[in-house]
């Protein structure tokens, strides 16, 4: 109990601020529980220990300031928890965001909606904004938070960033653009990790593209290599060939606003499989030599792109490049991998009569669509695009494609 290891005088204090029934569950009653009994514990546990990770981040900033800012706090915290000094700093810098800039994002720890980790997002997005702008983006996030995983509130968080301090990202985006390396990284047993840091992520993207899709094209029955081998080969193959040429060109998707593009407002764009990217850097990738620019017409009250649809099995070309275009991502929950690696799925089914269409058809990659074929697995799909899906323990989780600009109402003409 907390209460036994916390000094006399500090048991009051303790009491008040945290005096509250606990979970409790008799490990040896486990065994004899539900499926349904056990994600119940399950998600009692996650509530319980993000508000035990809130009020640490409070104790946290209060020894903070107690020590006056100093290294101190941060070494009284990597001795307290055995952590590394560095782990620690980090842990007391995202204590004092949460206490003070982040109050709306430290609530929803409170109320065991986030941990400490999904907060760790909202943290390092908001870090180089000023108090103000971070405050409006803490406000902002607050309602947006609840159900994401940390990927999805990552992306969230920075764009929200992004959109308040838009010259800001500009900056900020050029500064860690600029300081690009490649490290090699020697490892043990004659191994060793080459990485690209801080490279352009356009470039990034269209490389891996690329790789990803000379590996599986060498993917048989006959090899033995795995995916991630075949790419790692694939990947030095054209590091070291003298003779490759430039190869076919990778595509990458790019969602802007019109108005964004035309440099009339400066509202973030969005890079598939990376997320929330500065206007000034879409408006760079747009305007280059090699792009080719797709127009995608969208609902100004909603942000979602109109629909399109066709009554057969397997879906056109057009048809699969809306699906991806729409979804960006796969539509499973907690998976990000960008929708031009997946399968356009049936929900609920070809088998059970849907035609094929943009309203009945949804992104997922390949682990997700295997997962929706095994038994107690329901997914439903509503007309606006929300997925609905229902595990075999009756637990339901809604995915929807995000808005591609933020709606806007509709101005009568002036006349």
């Amino acid at each position: 109990m907390l209460t036994e290891i916390i000094a006399a005088d500090d048991v009051e204090v303790l009491t008040e601020l945290y005096e509250r029934p606990r979970l409790c569950v008799d490990p040896a009653m486990v065994g004899r529980m539900t499926a349904k009994g056990l994600v119940r514990v399950i998600n009692g546990c996650a509530q319980e220990i993000a508000q035990l990770e809130a009020m640490q981040y409070r104790a946290i900033a209060g020894l903070n300031a107690a020590q006056g800012g100093s290294r101190g706090g941060a070494t009284e915290v990597a001795i307290a928890l055995d952590v590394t000094g560095n782990w620690a700093a980090s842990m007391v810098s995202h204590a004092e965001a949460l206490t003070t800039r982040l109050p709306r994002t430290l609530g929803l720890m409170d109320q065991g909606k986030i941990n400490a980790y999904k907060a760790s997002k909202v943290c390092e997005a908001t870090a180089w904004l000023s108090d103000e702008k971070a405050a409006e983006v803490d406000e902002a996030l607050s309602t947006r938070l609840a159900g994401k995983d940390p990927s999805a509130i990552r992306k969230a968080a920075y764009r929200a960033a992004n959109k308040a301090d838009p010259e800001g990202a500009e900056k900020r985006t050029k500064e860690r653009r600029e300081s690009r390396r490649l490290r090699l990284t020697q490892g043990e047993s004659g191994a060793a990790s080459l990485s690209l840091d801080e490279v352009e992520v356009e470039k990034a993207t269209a490389a891996y593209n690329r790789i990803d899709r000379a590996a599986r094209k060498l993917k048989n029955k006959d090899e033995p290599r795995t995916l991630d081998q075949l790419r790692a080969d694939v990947a030095l193959d054209l590091l070291l060939s003298a003779n490759g040429g430039p190869g076919p060109k990778a595509e990458v998707f790019l969602y802007m606003d019109v108005l964004t593009y035309a440099g009339l407002n400066d509202d973030p764009a969005e890079l598939a499989g990376h997320g929330s990217i500065p206007a000034a850097l879409a408006r760079h990738i747009a305007s280059g030599a090699d792009s080719t620019l797709r127009r995608i017409i969208t609902d100004p009250l909603t942000g979602q792109i109109l629909e399109l649809g066709r009554a057969r099995y397997r879906p056109t070309a057009a048809l699969t490049e809306y699906i991806q275009v729409r979804d960006r991502e796969c539509r499973g929950p907690g998976c990000h991998r960008p929708a031009q690696y997946g399968d356009g799925d049936h929900s609920p089914g070809w088998a059970n009569g849907c035609d094929t269409g943009a309203s009945t058809i949804v992104g997922l990659c390949r682990r997700e669509h295997r997962i929706k074929d095994e038994p107690g697995w329901h997914h439903d799909l509503s007309d606006d695009g929300t997925l609905t899906i229902t595990t075999p323990t009756g637990q339901t989780y809604q995915s929807a494609p995000e808005p591609l600009h933020d709606p806007r109402p509709i101005e009568p003409p002036p006349f």
